[in-house]
């Protein structure tokens, strides 16, 4: 049996983005991740994910790392999550609100889902 950890609309600044203004200038990034794991024995933390691991993985990659494209940061995310965590799959979504694409858009995104193998 497993069970699905979510974290939606984490929002965590970087500098990110193909042109340079965007990699000197901090902006928001929205994440919504999910970890598919082995149901919990016990109602205890050690029997699962720690939300505030999570939350500090991201903020870790997005401070450690400039990303020219969401796609290579929601893989890298995705990627780092199943090192460090024991699930079985991992979705990452990565959201972009203040894109400038000429026209008014809500946002642009990339999605990665990766297996454990």
């Amino acid at each position: 049996m497993s069970v699905r950890v979510e974290l939606r609309g984490l929002e965590v600044p970087g500098r990110h983005g193909v042109d340079d203004w965007e990699r000197q200038t901090e902006q928001p990034f929205v994440y919504d991740v999910e970890l598919e794991l082995r149901e919990p024995e016990r109602d205890e933390i050690d029997e699962t994910v720690d939300y505030r691991e999570v939350v500090a993985l991201v903020r870790e990659l997005s401070d450690g790392r400039q990303f020219q494209l969401l796609e290579s940061m929601a893989a890298a995310l995705a990627d780092a999550l199943l090192d460090r965590f024991p699930a079985e799959r991992v979705s990452v979504r990565v959201r972009k609100p203040q894109v400038e694409l000429g026209v008014p858009v809500e946002h642009s995104a990339a999605s990665v889902r990766r297996e454990r193998r």
